[in-house]
């Protein structure tokens, strides 16, 4: 059992009526947490992390966009955390904190040199091989349980989905998606086993660079290891571990959280027979109302600054609450709705270090097509639990089902009986 974390200073947020971000409540309704936040703080909230740990919560559209574009005051590199000396070593956080060289703590010029490296790779990506490959996928996926006339969207499908596009991309094993899952969930829900977890995928992605050293092929992976960027070995496998999880994680709980609104939300209910909301506007509004990445950390304030009227001390956590940033009522209606269509969400976050522009794309298309894709095959796809019967996983970071239970009429029609 993790010990708590020393009592902190005077002075620290956590002593200013600090809101958890952990336990039944948040899990439930993390919505009314951040607008409590919002009433009491304004845009910068003090908060607490499990085991007492202190933090910032910025909850602000504008002051998120600040932190987000200004790395001199607010950086990336995690080692100059002031809460080092009171963080347990077997805290279940850590893996998300600690100080590694990925390309998630690079600063300055030498990110601009891996995220470059990232982002070219990505970009050389055929967009139409990949909407051909996740259609595929999709297909054998929904083979797997269409003869049932039950399924759980979550661990049958949208786990699996954009891990099985990204083994493809990155020239890894199908067969290896099971423990990647594993892993995967076990390190972003911060429990017992999230360190061995992010270990074992740092293992799996040396073994594939190790495999593409020997025998490159045209994967992401084998373009990584001969760009100009001239990264390293070490440097390859830590970015794909952080392009494995970055890409598996929020793609499938975007895919999952757009399909809970279609199967419970009156306005989206149509469009599964064919009614006027789409796909399309119900991904966009999931990304509004239940972004997958609910927060991430974080930033690290460079020196003493001044953010959202509270006073941020040198070596601070700061942490980026993407879907408060997006409820914020600045950037709302009237009526508190974003407006349709209004792509300026910061679910991909901002600045240097947001998800690269082929990354999202890639994303969506992934995400687009598991869910066209899934109507198109089971038209009359139906919740087969009550609404509030769906449990959210217990993870300060991502917005994400623990199971998505459907029913509906079974086929024993395999894909390739389509055309």
């Amino acid at each position: 059992m993790t010990e708590p974390v020393t009592t902190p200073p005077p002075g620290c947020p956590a002593h200013r009526a600090a809101a958890q971000l952990y336990g039944p409540r948040f899990q439930t309704d993390p919505a009314q947490v951040y607008r409590e936040l919002r009433a009491e703080h304004g845009p910068v909230a003090p908060v607490e992390l499990a085991g007492g740990v202190p933090a910032w919560l910025v909850i602000g559209y504008r002051e998120l966009q600040l932190v987000t574009s200004q790395p001199k005051l607010f950086g990336r590199d995690s080692s100059r955390w002031n809460a080092w000396p009171d963080i347990p070593a077997d805290w279940p956080l850590r893996p998300m904190m600690t100080p590694v060289p990925s390309i998630l703590y690079t600063e300055g010029a030498e990110h601009q040199r891996r995220a470059s490296a990232i982002g070219e790779t990505l970009g050389a990506v055929d967009p139409y091989e990949l909407k051909k490959y996740c259609e595929r996928i999709a297909d054998r996926l929904i083979d797997s349980f269409a003869g049932r006339g039950e399924a759980d969207l979550v661990a049958e499908y949208a786990h699996r989905m954009p891990l099985l596009v990204l083994c493809w991309l990155l020239g890894l094993d199908d067969a290896q998606v099971p423990v990647l899952i594993e892993s995967l969930l076990a390190m972003l829900d911060g429990g017992p086993g999230a360190q061995e977890a992010s270990q074992r995928l740092l293992t799996v992605m040396l073994e594939l660079v190790e495999a593409k050293r020997a025998e490159p092929g045209a994967d992401i992976t084998s373009r990584l290891l001969v760009h100009p960027a001239q990264l390293s070995d070490d440097e390859v496998v830590r970015d794909l571990r952080v392009l494995l999880a970055a890409g598996h994680q929020p793609t499938a709980y975007w895919i999952a959280n757009a399909l809970r609104l279609m199967l419970t939300d009156d306005r989206f209910a149509a469009s599964l027979v064919g009614g006027r909301r789409s796909v399309g506007q119900a991904l966009g509004e999931a990304l509004w109302e239940d972004t997958p990445t609910q927060i991430f950390a974080g930033r690290w304030a460079v020196r003493d600054t001044q953010l959202g009227g509270q006073r941020i001390a040198a070596g601070d956590l700061v942490l980026l609450g993407l879907a408060g940033a997006n409820a914020d009522p600045a950037v709302r209606e009237a009526g508190g709705a974003a407006a349709e269509g209004n792509r300026a969400h910061l679910s991909f976050s901002h600045g240097e270090h947001r998800c690269p522009f082929p990354a999202q794309e890639a994303a969506e298309v992934i995400a687009a097509t598991a869910v066209e894709v899934l109507l198109d095959r089971l038209p009359d796809l139906r919740l087969a639990v009550a609404e509030h019967a769906l449990v959210w996983r217990p993870s300060a970071w991502v917005r994400a089902l623990v199971a998505l239970p459907v029913a509906f009429t079974p086929s024993t029609m395999a894909a390739g009986a389509f055309g």
